[in-house]
């Protein structure tokens, strides 16, 4: 066990709480920054490129028929394999939180379709949903079954805000546990359905999910409505016949109360719970190793890291898991310094990084309220984990590395624009024409040359294909209020 200082040469900014990691053949990649993504690296997903300590973020692309992926922060995410033998995998992203602190209900397969020592592409594609489908929501877990050789999504807990029709101007922004139900969602077709089971009666959020075969396990939690985090510690079961698939909960015993900890796999029935929350305002320092063998759980103490002056006085700290019983944690930065960042962060190792380990069980672990910007005092640390293979990663591109200098004055940014259904623009390159009047709708010019020219821009985020200017005059024949109708108009 090692614990090593990281430091980072450009945009610390970007890593705030709320961020995920995607783990791709060896390689690491960052998603959920805060704040709308910029010119430098307009799809908002970084190769985040640690050696020797030190990391740089380098913008990745996306291919041309990818969806717009917004930066989403405490999404549920997950691993996906087409079956449980496959060596390739996806991963697949839930909910969370837009910069607009709005929560979305929308569910994208993320894959790398591209890779060589420069550049890695990938494709992002949303999938709709039928049925019952989940409402918008932040804070919860996502993970795959496999059972009889088909396999299936599965959505627990989370926040959202307060129904519409409850919500008033005092209490606009109030939060509520979502209900206990779990929802089955197939990936491949987009149905989801809805289950209540008796074992469950208390929403919970920012807990810690295991999927192992066909077996669920979730360990922890917060309870908004009790204020509690309850040692909670369940067995959720789902059988997949060629009928009507079959859902059961069991209560186990030896439980921990723990809330927004994060989980990583150090051997294939191993793993080790991280940080996380006690009460409020008291963090758990110490870890957990959690041991899987023939359907059965053990949760035990182990050895506590050797942790720093600055790491055991901070009061919030947030991470997630590299892969390979690799923990990346980030704590505030001193204020009573003169110069000082925003952040540190370390590297908490456990295993030596072994490339041929062949890890088949997925891992999750959901994050806490608010953060630091939202709310005082600091409820949780907001972090978001899981696992996935890992090879060794040898390539250095010093050009693609993000520059913060490469970035224009961020007062200037605003709202994403949308534009007609068909105009077509590399993800990869067109620029955000950006609007910070918010009681006037923005306009921007179209691609498509049959299209209105023109469109209205909302607080809702959405694949913004432009060009690089706005034109300076509108054209008679093509005045927006003349033709919107081509136009899809966003309603947040």
């Amino acid at each position: 066990m090692s614990l090593q200082m990281v430091t980072i040469s450009n945009n610390i900014a970007l890593i705030q709480p709320g961020f995920s990691l995607m783990r791709f053949d060896g390689q690491v990649f960052f998603f959920g920054q805060k704040g709308w993504p910029k010119r430098a690296c307009p799809t908002g997903v970084f190769h985040f490129d640690i050696k020797h300590n030190h990391l740089k973020l380098k913008p990745v692309f996306f291919s041309k028929d990818s969806c717009y992926l917004p930066p989403l922060r405490y999404p549920a995410i997950c691993t996906f394999k087409g079956s449980f033998e496959s060596e390739k995998h996806q991963y697949i992203v839930h909910g969370g939180k837009t910069p607009n602190n709005e929560l979305s209900d929308k569910i994208y397969v993320i894959s790398a379709v591209c890779k060589n020592n420069k550049r890695v592409t990938f494709r992002c594609i949303e999938k709709d949903l039928v049925g019952d489908v989940p409402k918008a929501r932040y804070g919860h877990s996502i993970d795959v079954v496999y059972s009889r050789g088909k396999s299936m999504g599965v959505l627990f807990g989370g926040r959202s805000y307060i129904p519409s029709a409850q919500r008033t101007t005092e209490k606009w922004n109030s939060l509520v546990d979502c209900q206990p139900h779990v929802f089955l969602v197939d990936f491949e077709y987009g149905c989801c359905t809805s289950y209540i089971l008796p074992e469950l009666q208390d929403g919970l959020s920012f807990h810690v999910s295991i999927a192992r075969n066909d077996t669920i396990y979730i360990l922890g939690g917060h309870s908004l409505a009790n204020n509690i985090r309850p040692a909670n510690l369940y067995r959720i079961s789902v059988d997949l016949p060629l009928g009507s698939p079959a859902v059961s909960c069991t209560v186990l015993s030896g439980g921990i109360s723990v809330s927004s900890a994060i989980l990583t796999q150090t051997s294939n029935d191993e793993f080790v719970i991280v940080g996380g929350y006690q009460l409020e305002d008291k963090k758990r320092m110490v870890c957990n190793i959690v041991s899987l063998e023939d359907n059965k759980i053990e949760i035990r103490e182990m050895e506590t890291p050797d942790w720093t002056p600055d790491i055991k006085h901070s009061k919030i700290w947030f991470g997630s898991n590299m892969g390979n019983g690799t923990v990346f944690l980030g704590i505030p930065g001193d204020n009573k310094q003169a110069i000082s960042e925003a952040f540190y962060f370390y590297m908490l190792k456990f295993t030596e990084e072994d490339g041929n380990e062949d890890q088949k069980t997925f891992t999750n672990s959901q994050t806490s309220t608010e953060d630091p910007g939202d709310s005082t005092p600091f409820e949780d640390s907001e972090e978001f984990c899981f696992s996935a293979e890992a090879d060794s990663f040898d390539g250095d591109d010093e050009f693609d590395t993000y520059n913060e200098d490469d970035e224009e004055d961020e007062s200037e940014t605003g709202y994403w624009i949308t534009c007609c259904r068909t105009c077509d623009v590399d993800i990869n390159t067109w620029v955000p024409f950006y609007s910070t009047e918010l009681n006037k709708p923005a306009m921007i010019y179209c691609s498509h040359e049959d299209a209105c020219g023109y469109s209205k821009s909302t607080t809702h985020p959405q694949k913004v294909p432009t060009l690089k200017e706005a034109p300076t005059e509108i054209p008679p024949q093509k005045r927006p209020w003349e033709n919107l109708d081509s136009c899809q108009e966003i309603i947040s």
